[in-house]
């Protein structure tokens, strides 16, 4: 077998060392008998982490039971539902920092429940988007996500292809600076069904969150300063062109209208897959040969330019405290648990990015210190990559809008619609909801 990841052995060997003693040194507080459900946000990247669970449990002699366990789109969907039947006597759920604005009255305000000395130990910016209209409403786990490029290094190490590429497209090949580049040499590398030059998520907020960033790498935007819909523009207009020109070129699989993020992790991992712009989350599995059978083959560079900026659509996972909540002290326990740093050196050490300042530093300097070319490698292009990081806009109305706009999207990217109508129906629809929601 190959030799394993080596910074991520020896980080996860120091968290499994760390959590036993720090469980038990640490003040999580007692709560014998207590029982905390929670709904979490289940998938590879995110799984890890509930392993460490048993010794929260075990260091304060309360339970956890987690009665749902789903893709954050269908978590959402279940959450709303509880509200409007006024269900939310769970106690912990996952939360986004593009969701978080949605769910007014449901969480509770962290400020004052967790000591400001920890507050301060995260990065100032997740906490700032974790924050809304002056409450914190979750604390950041080491899930902090900007998106950029993952490919193949055979397809860069290759003669014949660099000839052919270079005799048709009239440059040389090279890792994509631009997503012009990442066009042409998706459509050149594809082979279907066998082989795609890249893919995309194209359904919910996943294809309306790609497709924004696209928009604003173009130079436009998504909404302009009065909250009125502005991305049926000439920037949105060849945004989402480059999504249909992948599809009529068959250089994405067929069914990339209905992938979300696990479909794309487990695409780029068959090997089958050249070019993927994707979370940090996945780093560690797609080089893990136990996963992934791209492993020792994959390059990781910032992600590409569009005609104005790179992409850079980021936001950040964590856990919240419901109002409802009978034992909150425990629920918050269990959250500032999650959240610690021996947790996120835990999480982090299987390539996700910390939302702690001293966990971002110890995976530096392991990175650096040890012989993990592509963990520094991977390292070092989402830390360029963060320079590029914007959030979606931070309103209630946000989920309902890319509830609008991903059909539309769809629907050109098909051919059932042309760009510009797509565009112009998404926007009038999103216009409506705008002035339904008293913002002009």
């Amino acid at each position: 077998m190959r030799k394993r990841n080596s910074i991520r052995v020896l980080m996860a060997s120091a968290a499994i060392l760390t959590v036993a003693d720090s469980a038990i040194a640490s003040d999580w507080g007692s709560f014998d008998g207590a029982t905390v459900e929670a709904k979490l946000i289940g998938g590879q990247q995110y799984e890890a982490l509930y392993g460490r669970i048993a010794d929260w449990e075990a260091a304060t002699g309360a339970t956890v039971n987690i009665i749902s366990k789903k893709s954050h789109f269908e978590i959402d969907k279940e959450i709303k539902s509880d509200m409007a039947a006024g269900t939310t006597n769970w106690c912990v759920g996952s939360n986004h920092s593009s969701f978080a604005p949605q769910y007014e009255g449901l969480y509770v305000d962290l400020n004052g429940l967790v000591p400001e000395e920890t507050i301060a130990e995260f990065v100032p910016g997740n906490i700032k988007a974790s924050t809304v209209d002056g409450e914190l409403l979750m604390l950041p786990r080491a899930q902090f996500d900007v998106s950029v490029l993952y490919y193949l290094k055979s397809n860069y190490e290759d003669a014949d292809k660099a000839a052919a590429f270079k005799a048709e497209y009239g440059y040389d090949l090279a890792v994509p600076e631009t997503w012009e580049q990442v066009k042409d040499q998706a459509i050149f590398f594809a082979d279907p069904p066998n082989f795609y030059g890249t893919q995309y998520a194209g359904k919910d907020e996943a294809i309306v969150g790609r497709f924004y960033e696209m928009v604003v790498a173009e130079g436009g935007n998504y909404l302009d300063e009065d909250k009125k819909p502005i991305f049926n523009s000439e920037a949105g207009q060849r945004a989402l062109q480059w999504f249909v020109d992948l599809y009529d070129a068959k250089a994405v699989p067929a069914g990339t209208t209905s992938y979300v993020w696990d479909d794309l992790g487990q695409g780029f991992a068959s090997g089958t897959v050249a070019l993927n712009l994707d979370w940090p989350g996945w780093a560690g599995f797609f080089n893990d040969p136990e996963s992934s059978k791209a492993a020792g083959n994959v390059g990781v560079a910032i992600q590409p330019m569009g005609s104005a900026t790179r992409t850079g659509w980021s936001g950040h996972h964590g856990f919240s405290v419901t109002n409802d909540c009978e034992n909150k002290e425990a629920a918050v326990s269990l959250v500032k648990f999650l959240t610690s740093e021996e947790s996120q050196l835990a999480e982090s050490s299987g390539g996700s990015l910390p939302t702690r300042s001293a966990v971002w530093a110890a995976n530096v300097e392991a990175a650096q210190a040890g012989d993990d070319a592509y963990r520094a490698e991977a390292l070092a292009a989402f830390a360029a990559g963060a320079e590029y990081a914007f959030a979606v806009p931070p309103i209630p109305e946000w989920g309902e809008t890319t509830n609008i706009v991903f059909p539309e999207l769809q629907a050109a990217i098909v051919g059932d619609k042309t760009v510009k109508e797509a565009l112009d129906d998404a926007a009038a629809e999103v216009d409506e909801l705008m002035r339904e929601s008293g913002y002009y």
